[in-house]
């Protein structure tokens, strides 16, 4: 399946959802059909945002990944593992970023979500160490955006004990 018909399969079954109280199919065809969704030719400006912070990260450049957050950005990362935590702050979150280059961390990325407050961001990203076990696997992050920065993130890591595992031995 393509990218755009996943997209509007997704649509269709999260406005289905929405809209369980219209019995009838027609009713909700005329409510989608009056609405203006054109996926690949327009930009929210919080996938921008994402976007402008994945570019600066991948470029480790800390002026413009400085320039998106929000001076007490708190990034909560779950688990049971020497890097989980919340980290306050754009000082105590570029130190996680340095720490975390120990995985040599790639990522793909599947699918976002969006409105005027939030981006949600599923991807598979694996560590990509030489002679070691790496972890592949999928996560989810909840970017909480106000004022044009980004002032919350949320891990959601597919398997937890997995990622417990894969970093107390890296770090432990």
């Amino acid at each position: 399946m393509n990218r755009r018909d996943f997209q509007k399969k997704l649509l269709l079954a999260s406005g289905t959802i929405a809209l369980g109280t219209i019995n009838s199919v027609n009713a909700f065809t005329k409510i989608i059909t009056k609405q203006n969704f054109d996926f690949m030719s327009q930009t929210h400006p919080n996938l921008k945002l994402i976007n402008d912070f994945f570019t600066a990260y991948g470029a480790n450049n800390i002026e413009g990944i400085k320039k998106v957050l929000a001076e007490n950005i708190k990034w909560h990362i779950p688990g049971e593992h020497p890097l989980s935590g919340t980290k306050t702050g754009i000082d105590a979150v570029l130190i996680f970023f340095k720490k975390l280059n120990k995985g040599m961390f790639k990522a793909e990325p599947i699918v976002m979500g969006v409105n005027d407050n939030y981006v949600i961001d599923c991807h598979r990203n694996w560590s990509n160490i030489e002679n070691s076990e790496n972890l592949n696997a999928m996560s989810c992050l909840l970017w909480r955006i106000e004022d044009e920065k980004i002032v919350e993130v949320y891990n959601f890591p597919e398997n937890q004990k997995d990622v417990n595992i894969f970093f107390t031995k890296l770090y432990g």
